[in-house]
């Protein structure tokens, strides 16, 4: 049997040694100013599956998934960037392709998700794992989806990283509802007290 000195070393040896995400070294956001970049409206990205219309087009018209490269491949034109775009910027960029073709001389065309992109949550919760996003989803649900926090879960202080960010951050829980936004990837480490 260790004594007590010994069973706190080995707990943070344990800790130690756990894998962290990579992490940016800037201060802890709150969930105020990780939210506000949400507001900007729905950035496709990798994975996201699209309903496409050309309205009078039905050969053209049918649904089509964001491939790998940030791209959308459709009949008759090259592929689109899609990869940070809206789903109003990107028909607007496929309008565009097709007319310069010459294949539609007056393109009207929707882009509506039909499927976002999964998110993932880690660590201290009873069912990590990825999960299909539906909209408006919050940190509060993403927890509720994956059975609840362990009871060793921090519930102060969370790691997000988004798709289009460099490193995971650091986000404190303070009240306000987070946001969580298609490939998103949560991980709740271990409280520390």
């Amino acid at each position: 049997m260790l004594a007590r000195g010994g069973m706190a070393l080995l707990a943070f040896v344990a800790l130690a040694a756990s894998p962290a995400p990579a992490v940016s070294r800037s201060k802890v956001l709150s969930a105020a100013q990780v939210n506000g970049e949400l507001d900007a409206g729905y950035r496709m990205a990798a994975g996201d599956k699209l309903k496409v219309t050309v309205f009078d087009e039905p050969t053209l018209t049918g649904e089509y998934q964001v491939g790998v490269g940030g791209e959308l491949a459709m009949p008759l034109i090259e592929a689109v960037p899609a990869l940070g775009r809206t789903p109003r910027d990107l028909a607007s960029a496929i309008g565009e392709k097709l007319k310069a073709g010459g294949y539609v001389l007056v393109p009207r065309v929707t882009v509506e998700i039909v499927q976002h992109r999964p998110f993932y949550i880690l660590g201290e919760v009873k069912l990590p794992g990825e999960y299909p996003y539906t909209g408006d989803l919050t940190f509060e649900q993403a927890v509720a989806r994956a059975g609840g926090f362990t009871p060793r879960a921090s519930r102060k202080v969370i790691f997000l990283r988004r798709q289009n960010w460099q490193a995971a951050e650091r986000v404190r829980l303070d009240g306000t509802a987070l946001k969580i936004a298609p490939g998103d990837t949560i991980t709740v480490r271990e409280s520390l007290f």
